[in-house]
């Protein structure tokens, strides 16, 4: 067989072999019904060889024998029927036992896997998900694992059972004869050269298959969620356009992988009627030539037997040799997600309760206080220090880049003492969101530093980090399950009472109460039925309910209606107070009372001070809020 060396998205594989024998370990972990499938099927063999074989005794032991004597008593005749039953029953239970544990081995191996990839998928940092369309990902959990669940099923047990198959066949053949067998296998080899041009020919185009279905299930998935947008823009047409040409790579490397795979039965079918007739013709000569003494008329039947059976399984493997190249390209593209490098983390500050007494002193408190505290183990020493969580944050020349070649940040120096509210303002793009981005270390910086309450974030474990930092984005994510549920979200241990007063106070409740079932309503679809800012009102309350001692509020009231927006910005000022704020906002009046508005332009601060004293500077911030000029939108 040809070597495959195809990675599942068109790329060279790093190793096919290093990847199937990655998916035996899978394999390996059931064992014992791996060990009885493997005798189920050295069964299955030794039946059909001895069955061919009982062929042959039954013509020339019985039938033959009763025919020369004129012989009427059919009993040894009913007799040795009955043990060929007795082995075909024997061979039929083989075959039902070995698939009915091959389904639970089966079973098992891809939810390991979905296990796997879904735990591997929560350690993998943002940037995986920002290059990587989400249907593609959602492709290698269907598309590519069910690939998987045909090979470990079906490919890989018949593949093992014609390899048992030909070895025990051919053994039998050669002790019938040894003169057919050679005549037999000249037929093979020409089932062996049809069987490996089609199998490379079909092999590149299974593997372009996968790759293209990965990206057709993308684009499905991008036309589905935003289907609104399409429809407003009269953009079906070429939405439709695009698909197509979408399908239609995927509809020609299937039409392609199908055409070479199908080919090979029908070929390897004929050459095998042809190796038929020719063993027919052979044999009866060698039967009549040697009257018997060579080959017997019963051995004759028995070898044309076995030689069916033999190509039965050559014509098995090319089948499922396809079906393997499918199985090692979603297997690729399985691995290739499971061996990401995950979010790195050398954190080691974590964030504790605390009781602080009047003299300052910090002691870690089991239950819940209120207060926090960063718990600093020092490992020179073996002491540990606590420093209060304020919520001091320092950028200090900043630079930054999400890719080498294309810098976000440069030199951002900015002060956000305890308490105070810092708003950032500027056209898009101009690095607003990437500054919040690193506060939670979404993304880590390339120079300069980045302190909390005096201590360098990379030195807070990545989990504490964010666990002191509330966050309300733009685009509001609502997860399948009651409102109650979505609101907890922020705080897994939190009471209905303590979700309440977390709606109220970002004046979700009036509407939540005027649901079908208030708090108990289902919410579907991200909660499709619910207008965008009711959604954005979920997510604030969801924010309000952890409770944290820092806000991060990006675009968190874009899109809220005004009369909205002045009950939400109500709410989120009893949620900021005595809170260390970040407000990304395009509505100026939404930051007016800000300590400070930084104005930012193509990733650098051109502008900061208080509302007043911007508009004292009547640079940028001012002609923005004059209406001189509006926020571009790149």
């Amino acid at each position: 067989m040809p070597p495959v060396r195809m990675r599942g998205d068109g790329r060279m594989a790093r190793d096919p072999k290093k990847t199937f024998v990655r998916l035996l370990k899978y394999l390996l972990r059931y064992k014992l019904p791996v060990f009885v499938v493997l005798l189920c099927i050295f069964t299955t063999a030794l039946v059909q060889s001895r069955s061919s074989t009982m062929l042959g005794d039954l013509v020339d032991d019985y039938i033959l024998p009763m025919v020369a004597a004129g012989n009427t008593d059919f009993a040894p005749v009913m007799k040795f029927l009955i043990q060929m039953a007795g082995v075909f029953v024997i061979g039929m239970l083989a075959s039902f036992l070995q698939s009915f544990l091959m389904v639970g081995v089966t079973q098992g191996i891809q939810k390991t896997v979905r296990n796997d990839m879904f735990r591997k998928m929560q350690t993998l940092p943002l940037r995986y998900f920002d290059s990587n369309p989400a249907g593609d990902i959602m492709s290698r959990y269907t598309g590519d694992i069910d690939t998987l669940r045909q090979m470990i099923s079906q490919s890989i047990p018949q593949t093992i059972s014609a390899v048992v198959t030909l070895v025990v066949i051919f053994v039998t053949m050669l002790r019938t004869s040894w003169i057919l067998t050679i005549v037999s296998m000249i037929t093979v080899v020409g089932v062996f050269f049809v069987t490996k041009t089609l199998a490379g020919k079909a092999g590149k185009y299974f593997i372009g298959q996968q790759k293209t279905l990965g990206a057709v299930n993308a684009y499905i998935e991008e036309m589905i969620t935003g289907q609104k947008v399409v429809k407003v823009f009269n953009h079906e047409d070429a939405a439709k356009e695009e698909f197509d040409k979408c399908n239609e790579e995927l509809c020609h490397n299937a039409f392609s992988a199908g055409k070479f795979s199908n080919m090979m039965g029908p070929i390897n079918n004929n050459l095998g009627y042809v190796q038929y007739a020719i063993l027919a013709i052979v044999g009866g000569i060698i039967v009549v030539q040697s009257q018997g003494s060579l080959l017997s008329l019963g051995s004759l039947m028995a070898f044309m037997v076995l030689s069916r059976n033999f190509n039965m399984p050559i014509n098995q493997v090319s089948q499922q040799f396809n079906a393997i190249i499918m199985a090692l390209a979603g297997a690729e593209r399985i691995f290739d997600l499971m061996d990401q490098e995950p979010e790195t983390d050398q954190g080691y500050v974590t964030l504790v309760n605390a009781e602080i007494s009047e003299d300052g002193t910090i002691t870690e408190s089991e239950t819940r206080t209120g207060r926090w505290a960063w718990k600093h183990p020092h490992q020179a020493d073996g002491t540990i220090t606590y420093t209060e969580l304020k919520g001091d944050i320092v950028m200090d020349m900043v630079d930054f880049a999400y890719v080498p070649e294309k810098q976000v940040l440069y030199d951002v120096t900015l002060y956000a003492h305890p308490g105070q509210k810092i708003a950032f303002v500027g056209a898009t793009g101009a690095g607003k969101t990437t500054i919040t981005n690193l506060i939670n270390r979404f993304y880590d910086i390339a120079d300069g530093k980045v302190r909390y309450d005096g201590i360098n974030i990379n030195k807070i474990k990545k989990a504490d980090l964010r666990r002191s930092l509330g966050v309300v984005l733009q685009d509001v994510n609502l997860f399948t399950g009651t409102v109650m549920e979505n609101i907890r979200y922020g705080k897994l241990d939190a009471t209905d009472e303590e979700c309440i007063a977390a709606a109220k106070l970002a004046n979700a409740h009036d509407f939540i109460t005027r649901l079908p079932k208030g708090y108990d309503t289902e919410l579907t679809d991200n909660g499709a039925s619910l207008s965008q800012g009711q959604r954005q009102l979920i997510s604030i309350a969801r924010a309000a309910v952890a409770d944290p001692p820092v806000m991060i509020l990006d675009e968190a009231t874009s899109s809220i209606d005004t009369r909205t927006e002045k009950l939400v910005q109500d709410g989120m000022d009893k949620l900021m107070h005595g809170r260390t704020v970040f407000v990304i906002a395009h509505r100026l009046s939404t930051i007016m009372n800000s300590d400070c508005i930084m104005v930012l332009d193509h990733g650098r601060i051109i502008e900061r001070g208080s509302h007043e004293d911007l508009i004292a500077m009547k640079g940028t911030y001012y002609q923005l809020y004059t209406g001189a000029f509006e926020l571009e939108i790149e």
